[in-house]
Formats: C-alpha cells, structure tokens, sequence
C-alpha cells in the first residue's frame, strides 16, 4: 500500500506567517490602545495639534485643537485597527486550514487596511498634512514606515500564485 505524501507549501507557510505577524502585532496595538487609552491619544492631539512642530504660519491653518475631533480621530484609528486585526486573525487561520483562496481574500482586506492606516494615516496625512516629520517628540513616521513596509511585503507573498501540484 502507497500513500501520497502531503506536499506542504512553502508560499501557504510564508504568506500564514506574515500574515500572523500582523495579526499579533496590530491585535497588541489595539489592545494596548484600548486597555491604554490616554498614552496614544496624547500622540495623536500633539499630531493634529501640531504644537511640538516648527510652528510655520503657512502651515498652522492645518493644525486641529479641537479635543474632541483629536479624540475622535483617536477613537477612528482604534476601531479601524480593531477590525484589521480581526480579518488577519481570520486569515491566518484560514492559511493554516489550507483554505487559501479564502486566507489570501481575509488577508488582503486585512493588509489593505494596514497599508491605508498607516501609508495614508500616518505617513502621508500624520507625516506631511500634520508635519509630525517636524517633531522630536511625536514623530511616529518611523514606525509607521517600518510596519507599511511589512504589510506591503506581506501583501505581495500573499498575492503571489501558487503553484497546482503535478498532476503525475
């Protein structure tokens, strides 16, 4: 009696992993967002605020002082990552499962809204719109770089084909 061997995909593996990554890694943020509320949404109003940047009058216009709308952006952030999290989680488990086309659908939601969070969010409206570039103190873009990168490469393992096992 023959039995075929299970053939175990590497890209499966590279893609469930990467993607679990994400997924604890942007669990633990909201987490610690939520459980945390105050230390983070001090990073947020001094952004919005822009009060630890250079202060250039053509720029202020920009600033937002209002603590209700920084703490509603704040709020905004928290949910968006809460609900990344959950599509990652899902799709690690559907790599794990084997249910890859299922796994690659959850895990690109779940990137896209990575990459929109932090590419958009941070980097570009945080980064330039709100110039926390400017800042020593809340200047959060290389974190935000580090994890756009991440996701970005995440994203194109698990956009890459996979290959049908020989039909020999």
């Amino acid at each position: 009696m023959t039995t075929t061997p299970v053939r175990h995909s590497g890209l499966r593996l590279a893609a469930g992993v990467l993607t679990g990554i994400l997924a604890l890694y942007i669990a633990l943020v909201a987490l610690g967002n939520i459980t945390d509320f105050g230390t983070n949404q001090q990073f947020v109003r001094h952004v919005l605020a822009m009060d630890t940047t250079f202060r250039d009058d053509d720029l202020m216009w920009r600033a937002v002082t209002s603590t209700a709308l920084e703490d509603t952006a704040y709020v905004l952030i928290i949910v968006w990552e809460t609900a990344a999290a959950v599509l990652l989680v899902l799709g690690t488990y559907l790599w794990a499962r084997h249910a890859d086309d299922s796994a690659r659908r959850w895990s690109t939601y779940g990137l896209l809204m990575l990459l929109t969070l932090f590419g958009a969010g941070f980097i570009a409206i945080g980064g330039e719109w709100f110039a926390m570039w400017q800042s020593k103190t809340w200047n959060g873009l290389d974190a935000a770089t580090r994890i756009f990168l991440l996701s970005g490469v995440a994203l194109i393992v698990n956009q890459l084909p996979s290959r049908q096992p020989d039909a020999s």
